[in-house]
């Protein structure tokens, strides 16, 4: 048996480990330098709001402004706003980023509260019950000017969590969960 100081040093290391990993699985995906300002310009398309944020600057995350974006990819149905995990926006940056995309991007869903995930996969098969929305750690997507298809593409080389292709909605869904496709 272990004694306890052991576990408790196991824990701490194994919890230590795991936050210091959270920020280099994010950073891995950005190809700039660390101190270049990250910005996204969003377009929520259920409620018709803009957003230009300078999320990142200086070396780090903008308080004010990522609760401008949690605002802005809130539940339309509900009004809830909830807070978007920053890994997610630096996916999008990096999505933009990569394939060159200066204009805005086109929210088709951010943040779902429980009751209307749960009103949605009541209606299609297409939702998961346990849908990243809910942790507001994932986004249906587009960028107009680029191809759906090549959004898809350059989502899936980041290799960077979930990526959903959905061309009869025209959309792309991104998510943080363990890298696959559908």
């Amino acid at each position: 048996m272990r004694s306890p100081s052991r576990r408790l040093f196991l824990k701490t290391a194994g919890a230590t480990g795991l936050a210091i990993a959270s920020p280099l699985v994010s950073a891995n995906i950005i190809t700039q330098p660390a101190d270049i300002d990250r910005q996204l310009k969003l377009r929520n398309l259920h409620t018709g709001e803009k957003l230009s944020a300078t999320y990142w600057a200086e070396g780090g995350y903008i308080s004010e402004e990522l609760a401008a974006i949690d605002h802005v990819l809130r539940d339309h149905r509900s009004g809830e706003a909830f807070h978007m995990d920053h890994t997610l926006l630096d996916q999008v940056y990096a999505l933009q980023q990569r394939l060159g995309h200066k204009g805005t991007i086109e929210i088709i869903s951010g943040y779902r509260s429980p009751a209307s995930n749960a009103m949605l996969a009541s209606k299609s098969s297409g939702v998961a019950k346990k849908s990243f929305h809910m942790l507001g750690r994932a986004v249906d997507l587009r960028m107009p000017g680029v191809e759906l298809k090549n959004l898809r593409k350059a989502a899936l080389k980041l290799k960077a969590g979930g990526v959903g292709y959905y061309p009869n909605s025209n959309f792309v869904h991104l998510d943080t969960g363990r890298p696959r496709f559908w």
